[in-house]
């Protein structure tokens, strides 16, 4: 059965307008407000319409970015992919801006939020804390919110992009276990903020296979760092010279040259096992120098690109139902780095 071919009509049908006013957006001329004109060329996208799918908006939007400014090696990949995916979508006319929040203050990442309210849509990676939360519930309201790499709890947020945090921290769990052996030892967790909900879920996977798999492992003490690199640095340095049999330290945050450098200073480099996440170029020297044992990663730039698509499925700017996506994890040790 040869399928019918899409007319005018179909396309009015979907986007709720007359056939003169498809007729005048796919022929470009003009005499529609933007706002139907977004209808028209969603609709004509979704049904397949080849000329409609070059063609640009003419309505911008403005889709705000809230992450931690670039000196954070995960944060600077983000804006990465969030910059590449802005050129790869140029024709559908998305501007993106890019604000820095600082984790240790969430009342002003409440205040940056409810300033967004100019925006078309917001893109968030944040600590779940509860100012943080009322804020997106009263902005998500009128714009689409997607959390990114991190979520937030009952905030009403539009979709979520990311990793399952939970199953990253049993990984890690397995790979601590593993690379410890039959004699096992006490583990340090260094973590940025238990307010930021993917550390807690890794915490929560990682105590999990420890306890099921691994009974001669135990996690001694989990340290936060407010996600300051030094801190990392000064905290292992500290734990390590109080407790000298610790054999592990899993990294969950910034921080892992201080960590390493603590490591050298006490003489205890080549008998640690430390495992951290985001394959940032400082960390891929680390692994490739067997000064770390295991790096996983959760493609940041991937990340990225799919909250932009996202955002963009809400906005009517790409076809396709737009909702949370749980992105994949790989693991690179010193041979594959």
């Amino acid at each position: 059965m040869i399928a019918r071919k899409v007319s005018i009509a179909d396309v009015a049908k979907a986007a709720g307008v007359s056939t003169a006013t498809v007729d005048r957006v796919l022929n470009n001329r003009g005499g529609v407000r933007t706002d139907k004109e977004d209808l028209v060329l969603a609709a004509a996208r979704a049904l397949g319409i080849d000329r409609a799918l070059d063609r640009p908006p003419s309505r911008t939007l403005r889709i705000a970015v809230l992450i931690q400014p670039p000196v954070n090696p995960f944060h600077a990949a983000l804006r990465e992919g969030i910059d590449l995916a802005s050129r790869m979508y140029a024709p559908l006319n998305m501007q993106f801006f890019v604000h820095h929040i600082d984790p240790r203050k969430p009342a002003a990442i409440a205040a940056a939020i409810r300033d967004c309210r100019s925006y078309n849509g917001l893109i968030i990676t944040s600590p779940d804390d509860i100012r943080v939360r009322e804020a997106v519930a009263i902005l998500s309201q009128k714009i689409p919110v997607v959390t990114l790499a991190t979520d937030l709890s009952d905030c009403g947020r539009a979709a979520y992009v990311g990793p399952d945090d939970q199953q990253a921290g049993r990984v890690a769990g397995d790979l601590m276990g593993l690379f410890l052996g039959a004699e096992g030892g006490r583990v340090v967790m260094v973590t940025g903020s238990r307010d930021i909900a993917g550390h807690r879920e890794r915490e929560a996977g990682f105590r999990t296979i420890i306890a099921e798999r691994y009974p001669k492992c135990s996690l001694a003490s989990v340290l936060e760092t407010g996600e300051d690199q030094e801190e990392a640095g000064r905290v292992v340095e500290i734990a390590f010279k109080d407790d000298p049999v610790l054999r592990g330290i899993y990294h969950l945050s910034a921080g892992a040259m201080p960590i390493v450098g603590a490591l050298q200073r006490l003489g205890r480099i080549d008998d640690t096992v430390m495992i951290t996440h985001e394959l940032t170029p400082n960390r891929r020297a680390l692994l490739k120098s067997r000064k770390i044992s295991a790096v996983i990663d959760q493609r940041p730039l991937l990340e990225a690109r799919l909250a932009v698509e996202t955002i963009a499925k809400f906005l009517g700017r790409l076809p396709g139902n737009a909702a949370s996506t749980s992105t994949d994890i790989q693991i690179f040790l010193a041979e594959n780095a």
